[in-house]
């Protein structure tokens, strides 16, 4: 005989068998959600940065060398015997003093009809020279108290707000580039000076009847400076026109940057320059003076065929105290060929092509959502913005294949 169960034994039963299937389903709930958080898409962390506005400019950055601007070959004007040149490269000349040559006549030739001839011609070539020089010296003596008018002129309405600083600043680099034309004009008005005495003391060698008292043919230095290249230093029979040596000042320095042919196009006279890596700590400010009009075929370290151009540059500032620069050193420029202030602008991360277009993401509300953008000057740090982003937007920089427009990001930390 099978006695039943109690009451109480069956609600134990059933509140039993409740809890275990209440467990089954919030365990199977608990593994339904792990797996939907474990194959919902994380927020991809990414790296931002801020819409802003101010000053941008675009350079060329390129190797180049100093030289001397204004370099003078000392060829004699006479046929002879020269002398053993003592004189070294680096040694200090002082116009119309250092004797640089000597030349021993050759009665022969100098009492050569022809020679004589040919003398008196180069006088009068050099009297030309001479003329023409001192009218371009005051051509530019000229030139430069115009601009220096006009300078002033513009100082004044500058302080009334009736030009802009930009103006007033290429009115002052006129007067810093005509001031250059004129020292320069003033180098090539001595030297003209030079070159007539010169021929002159020839011509009347070349005149002279009596051999006995031809003296010997002195070349004397036809400016202040330096010797730079002594060509020919051992006593030998010389003709007019061989070049003895070469003499400068080598504080008179220019700098010349070989610039691809495509770079140089947007070069233009006057534009701001930085010299780097001369040697020094510092920086020197500088100031394109020319860009030759011809180039000329380079080939680079790795063989390949270039099309460059020659850019002189002018000095601005000199070496510090304790560094100086020579002849034929190695420098680097940084050329500015635009700048503006202010410009909005973004850093060059942020933007990348698709097809044609410029595009950027931007990061609002958690998701990246892409917009195109029309970029203007690029100078590999920075990249002018025309349209399609606002001051103060954040923008994704160097977005993730992953990242999709609507996708959620975090930015990193």
């Amino acid at each position: 005989m099978n006695a039943s169960s109690s009451p109480s034994q069956n609600g134990r039963r059933s509140r039993a068998g409740l809890l275990r299937r209440s467990f089954v389903w919030l365990l199977a709930i608990g593994l339904i959600a792990a797996l939907i958080a474990g194959f919902r898409p994380r927020p991809i962390e990414v790296e931002t940065a801020v819409v802003s506005s101010g000053p941008m400019s675009v350079f060329v950055l390129e190797e180049g060398k100093t030289r001397i601007r204004h370099r003078h070959t000392i060829s004699p004007p006479v046929a002879g015997m020269l002398e053993r040149i003592p004189l070294r490269a680096g040694e200090k000349i002082e116009a119309g003093k250092t004797v640089l040559a000597t030349i021993h006549p050759a009665p022969s030739n100098f009492l050569d009809p022809r020679t004589m001839a040919e003398a008196e011609a180069r006088v009068q070539a050099a009297q030309a020279n001479q003329q023409l020089r001192a009218a371009q010296q005051e051509r530019a003596q000229s030139a430069l108290e115009l601009a220096n008018k006009e300078k002033a002129r513009l100082q004044l309405l500058l302080k009334t707000g009736a030009i802009s600083v930009r103006e007033m600043d290429q009115a002052a680099n006129a007067v810093e580039l005509l001031l250059r034309e004129l020292n320069a004009a003033r180098f090539a008005v001595q030297v003209s000076d030079y070159e007539l005495a010169q021929a002159q003391a020839a011509a009347r060698q070349a005149g002279d009847t009596t051999s006995g008292k031809i003296g010997p043919f002195v070349l004397k230095a036809p400016v202040d400076g330096f010797v730079l290249n002594v060509f020919e230093e051992s006593a030998r029979a010389v003709t007019p026109g061989l070049p003895l040596m070469e003499v400068g000042d080598p504080a008179d320095l220019e700098a010349e940057i070989e610039m691809l042919s495509s770079d140089a196009v947007s070069v233009q006279a006057g534009a701001e320059v930085t010299i780097e890596k001369w040697g020094g700590d510092t920086t020197l400010r500088g100031r394109v003076s020319l860009v030759e009009p011809g180039g000329y075929t380079k080939f680079s370290a790795l063989g390949v065929e270039e099309q460059r151009v020659k850019v002189r540059v002018d000095f601005l500032d000199q070496p510090p105290p304790g560094k100086w620069l020579g002849d034929r050193f190695r420098v680097e420029a940084r050329i500015i060929t635009w700048k503006a202030d202010p410009v909005l602008q973004v850093p060059s991360g942020a933007l990348f092509r698709r097809g044609d277009d410029w595009m950027a993401f931007l990061l609002e509300d958690g998701k990246a959502s892409a917009v195109q953008v029309s970029a203007g000057h690029n100078n590999g740090l920075q990249a002018e913005v025309k349209s399609g982003l606002a001051l103060g937007q954040t923008v994704l920089l160097h977005p993730p294949d992953k990242v999709t427009d609507g996708r959620a990001v975090v930015p990193r930390k």
